[in-house]
């Protein structure tokens, strides 16, 4: 069969112009790919971010996987069996890294690159005659390399979406994300704006769509004629393909609404936007939760495959005071402090817990929106990552990883899996043959042979 161009149009003549419409991706176009996985929901990846390393003693779940009362992801019981707890996975490059522990566990994190030297930012106390500075991030982010990879086969409305909820500054502390070395990208932390942004076109004027329909109308009609010809250079598949696609446009004629090829769940999300600042420091939780909800349906509507949500940043000084008023310190300070310091303690389990309980959230809300015979979190894998395996120590070892999600299931899920000290840029690895984008090195190879065993 004769290869057709993926940018085919079918055109025809109204109005004495030339008018068309896109096709949509035929066997015929991606010889590579069955019809199966042509029709099936795509796969996404999301990278979700909590500072400051969390409480290793109780972090991880019981052998049965039962969450129930648990310390801290008591919350997540109900998706015990699509969570994957891995243990004993280290950010080893973060050692051979000039930086400090947050810089380090910050820009090695998604890239497994050491940091660049430079005098952009200061290390540790930069008191006067010990002065030590390094620059941003050295190396590509395993989020950009998964968006930029999708891109070549699919374009969406965003390469990917890096959201953000008071990161505030601007330096190697404070992002993840890279599109290359020396190159950080910027979350988006204003939810208004982002709410403006990603669902404006959702919804428009009723009569400028009543005008759209008739375009599309006469368009359908100027292009059925050279369909017909077009059909003889397509396989029975593809012809059955083009078939239902040129239907579908003309279903979507008897509706005033705009939806994507995804289910019926797109739409302006129902949120609670922060009434005050987003940048004050009580406005953190309704802020993550309008985020939440717009990364939700920014996911269902298919705008990104790939995305991120990123609580603060590194040295994350947020005062957890709606959780307890007695939580006035701020969260750096408190993980700082020894382990005999019980209500420092206590304090940091209660600002876990709040996290875990927000990530219980997002999950729900990903897992009730049906996807065929699945749901959008199974069609996703979300990734919980942190710069620190230990606030007090600075530790970069045994990091707090989490996955959930099987992404169509490449992950065998419900399970806690103990590594003993693998490096992390062999989960980095596992995430891109999870997203059909495999790589056998990701970052520097001495710290990424190959993906992690036993997650398949």
């Amino acid at each position: 069969m004769k290869r057709i161009n993926r940018r085919a149009m079918l055109k025809g003549t109204i109005y004495g112009g030339t008018v068309a419409i896109g096709l949509p991706m035929l066997d015929a176009m991606l010889p590579r790919r069955t019809a199966a996985q042509a029709g099936a929901a795509p796969k996404r990846v999301v990278f979700w971010f909590t500072a400051n390393g969390t409480r290793q003693d109780i972090w991880s779940p019981p052998a049965n996987m039962d969450l129930t009362g648990h310390p801290l992801h008591a919350a997540m019981a109900p998706f015990s069996e699509k969570l994957l707890f891995l243990d004993g996975v280290d950010q080893s490059v973060a050692y051979d890294s000039i930086g400090d522990g947050h810089q380090t566990g910050m820009a090695c994190l998604l890239t497994n690159a050491e940091i660049l030297p430079g005098t952009l930012f200061c290390e540790g106390s930069c008191d006067a005659g010990n002065e030590r500075y390094v620059g941003w991030g050295g190396g590509q982010s395993v989020d950009q390399y998964l968006a930029s990879e999708i891109e070549k086969d699919v374009v969406t409305k965003f390469k990917s979406l890096e959201l953000g909820v008071q990161v505030r500054s601007s330096t190697v502390w404070s992002r993840m994300s890279y599109t290359g070395p020396d190159t950080p990208v910027p979350p988006r932390e204003d939810p208004n704006q982002n709410f403006t942004d990603f669902f404006s076109e959702l919804e428009s004027d009723p009569f400028a769509l009543q005008l759209i329909q008739r375009r599309r109308q006469s368009v359908l009609d100027a292009v059925m004629e050279e369909h017909a010809a077009f059909q003889q250079r397509l396989g029975y598949e593809d012809r059955q393909k083009l078939d239902r696609h040129l239907q579908s446009i003309r279903d979507l004629e008897t509706r005033l609404a705009v939806t994507t090829n995804f289910g019926e769940a797109c739409g302006q999300p129902e949120l609670e936007l922060p009434g005050g600042s987003f940048e004050q420091n009580d406005m953190y939780p309704v802020t993550g939760k309008a985020q939440m909800d717009m990364l939700v349906m920014a996911l269902a509507c298919d705008m990104t495959r790939v995305a991120s949500l990123q609580w603060s940043r590194s040295v994350s000084n947020v005062r957890f005071n709606w959780v307890s008023q007695t939580l006035s310190e701020g969260h750096h300070g408190l993980s700082h402090y020894d382990d005999g310091n019980a209500n420092a303690q206590a304090d940091l389990r209660e600002i876990n817990k709040w996290y875990s309980e927000q990530f219980a959230y997002l999950l729900g809300q990903m897992d009730a929106i049906q996807e065929g015979d699945n749901t959008l979190l199974d069609n996703t894998v979300v990734v919980w990552v942190n710069e620190l395996g230990k606030g007090n120590s600075h530790t970069r070892r045994d990091i707090p990883f989490l996955l959930a999600g099987s992404c169509q299931g490449y992950f065998r899920t419900g399970r806690h899996i103990d590594f003993g000290g693998e490096p992390h840029g062999k989960l980095l690895v596992s995430l891109t043959h999870a997203m059909g984008k495999p790589v056998s090195t990701f970052g520097v190879p001495q710290y990424s042979q190959g993906p992690l065993s036993e997650l398949t």
